[in-house]
């Protein structure tokens, strides 16, 4: 998603990577849950949450869009984002203690909050939102630690295909009638959120497949 900001008014200044330390621990969130309300659909979901969560949940993508996920327009494309409901907006996922009941399964956007991602030259950095959190305080933590996430490298090679992926579909789509765009968008929802993964292989190596795919299709 596209944002139009100035990186020296958000962030300390800092780019991080996966080995460095930034302070981003926050005592385990305790009696907070500021970030999980009020984001209207900003928390976009990528084919890995996507996946992560059908599997976890043990459902596919037709019933998270029942009452947990939303399709939003986003730089002309369409894509999930998780819904927010009920008093004080908040996330269909917290619980009535106001915690993460899906914390395992939780987004890319979540795992890295308060960090943020800029994306350069082919590639991206983490940088570090520093109005984001109301939590004060905060402690050092290792990037790969707060990310927490397995086979972090494969996740962040993902992460950038992804992301120029849909750069590059993005400024196609704007020379393009009307109804190829519908075309285009309900082909990216089927083969990369509604056709289900196959739990026993590797997601990364399916994604690829898919990806491969999608740039013949389309020409790109």
């Amino acid at each position: 998603m596209k944002r139009n900001i100035d990186i020296s008014e958000v962030s300390d200044g800092k780019r991080y990577g996966l080995q460095d330390m930034v302070r981003v621990g926050s005592d385990d969130c305790k009696g907070c849950s500021s970030c999980c309300r009020g984001m209207g659909n900003s928390i976009i979901l990528d084919p890995y949450d996507v996946y992560r969560l059908t599997a976890g949940l043990d459902c596919r993508f037709a019933d998270l869009l029942i009452d947990k996920v939303d399709l939003n327009v986003v730089d002309g494309i369409i894509l999930p984002n998780l819904k927010m409901s009920g008093e004080g907006f908040g996330c269909v996922f917290l619980n009535t203690e106001g915690r993460c009941s899906i914390h395992a399964l939780r987004p890319g956007f979540c795992r890295i909050f308060p960090l943020g991602r800029i994306y350069e030259n082919g590639s991206f950095q983490y940088f570090l939102q520093v109005h984001e959190c109301k939590k004060t305080n905060r402690t050092k933590v290792k990037v790969k630690k707060w990310i927490d996430t397995p086979d972090i490298v494969k996740n962040e090679t993902f992460i950038n295909r992804w992301h120029y992926f849909l750069k590059e579909i993005s400024e196609k789509l704007l020379d393009l009638p009307e109804e190829r765009v519908k075309q285009i968008n309900m082909y990216i929802l089927n083969v990369f959120f509604m056709t289900l993964y196959e739990g026993k292989r590797d997601f990364y190596e399916q994604f690829e497949e898919r990806i491969h795919s999608a740039q013949r299709e389309l020409l790109l």
